[in-house]
């Protein structure tokens, strides 16, 4: 009979208790709650009018990828001869100036050959000075018998005249007629002494050309030489490699007395202070970018850095357009894929970044479009404006 009580007394205690949890008031009842309530909602109100301002004005004009590589246009090393590689100047990764020798090939060959050469040019030059003064001398020669000409020629026209004068006399009985045949005698004499004057002159001129023609001929002899030897010369040049541009070797494959042939590539220099950024867009995010946009780029291998940068040309086609084997869709099942437009940006970056940046590292870059955020309402207008006329 004592139990019953004392269980009555447990459901009233219960009861009151429930009482007075309903009698509790609401929490958001209370001003300071509703107001941090009414606070935080404004702070997400302004964080998501902020976000799509930012989007509107700024989010949607930048692009980005993660498909972008570092690249240079690295440059072969190879001979331009063949021979045994007698030095190697460089090695491995090391920096080298352009005109700084990078190899030596054995020049003996190419040595003997250029004095070979220096040796003709010394030949067809004495050619030359003994054709020249063959010239010279029948020119004199034609000058003295020009002379005689001029000398038989005017004893000729003397002759000529005492004995047209003289021989009307002789038949006159007034001069005798062995003066006359005298005279005659002389005319005869003159006749000779001029066609043999005339004679020499042919024979000098006809001299004179074929020493012109041995001189010419010399002096081609001497032009073949002088190009005989500019081609020694540059092969004996060719037996030392030098660097063409600034950069690093690397991928060296030569040793010292190794047979390379001309065109064999013996290492590669990277022109690390000319690196620049192939970055792969898809071209729903080229639309609007232009050269001269400017780009923010992280390489994984400076956490923490954002470099800068700047468009400098956009690929002609997509990247599959210059694949080995182009896509062809003309036949069989389509299906739409985008495709990614190589662009070229080039990367600011001082002298530290560029002791960590190389050819080949992953990066990730944005692109800032906003200054030709006009265009596609420009495109637009040029596409109704074309439609008009249709219709």
């Amino acid at each position: 009979m004592t139990e019953q009580p004392q269980r009555d007394d447990t459901a009233h205690d219960d009861e009151n208790e429930r009482q007075k949890e309903y009698a509790k008031p609401s929490p958001l009842k209370n001003p300071k709650v509703r107001w941090m309530l009414a606070i935080i909602g404004i702070l997400v109100v302004l964080v998501l009018i902020a976000w799509l301002a930012y989007h509107l004005l700024v989010g949607r004009y930048l692009q980005d990828t993660n498909n972008a590589y570092l690249q240079a246009d690295a440059v072969a090393v190879a001979p331009r001869i063949n021979g045994y590689v007698t030095e190697v100047l460089v090695q491995d990764n090391q920096w080298v100036k352009a005109g700084e020798p990078l190899l030596r090939i054995d020049p003996r060959t190419y040595r003997a050959t250029l004095d070979q050469a220096e040796a003709v040019i010394a030949v067809r030059e004495a050619d030359i000075a003994a054709a020249t003064a063959g010239v010279q001398g029948q020119q004199s020669s034609l000058l003295q018998a020009r002379t005689q000409l001029t000398a038989a020629t005017a004893s000729l026209r003397f002759g000529k005249a005492e004995l047209a004068r003289f021989t009307p006399l002789a038949a006159s009985g007034a001069d005798t007629h062995e003066h006359v045949e005298s005279l005659r005698h002389d005319v005869e004499r003159a006749q000779a002494q001029y066609d043999a004057a005339k004679a020499q002159i042919q024979g000098a001129q006809s001299q004179i050309e074929a020493s012109q023609a041995q001189l010419e001929q010399a002096q081609a002899g001497l032009k073949q030489a002088q190009a005989d030897a500019a081609q020694a010369r540059g092969a004996f040049e060719d037996t030392e490699l030098r660097a063409r541009i600034d950069g690093r070797g690397g991928n060296k494959t030569v040793q010292v007395g190794q047979f390379v042939a001309a065109g064999t590539r013996t290492m590669t220099i990277v022109p690390v202070e000319s690196l620049y950024l192939s970055a792969n867009f898809k071209e729903t995010q080229v639309g609007l970018m232009r050269a001269g946009q400017p780009a923010e780029i992280k390489v994984d291998a400076l956490p923490g850095t954002t470099l800068q940068g700047t468009v400098e040309s956009i690929s002609p086609g997509t990247g599959s357009q210059f694949a080995l084997l182009p896509p062809q869709n003309a036949t069989g099942n389509f299906t739409k894929v985008v495709q990614r437009v190589p662009v070229r940006i080039r990367v600011d970056a001082g002298a530290e970044a560029r002791k960590v940046l190389v050819p080949g590292m992953s990066v990730e870059v944005t692109v800032d479009t906003r200054n030709a955020k006009d265009a596609r309402e420009r495109t637009r207008d040029e596409a109704e404006a074309t439609a008009a006329p249709a219709r």
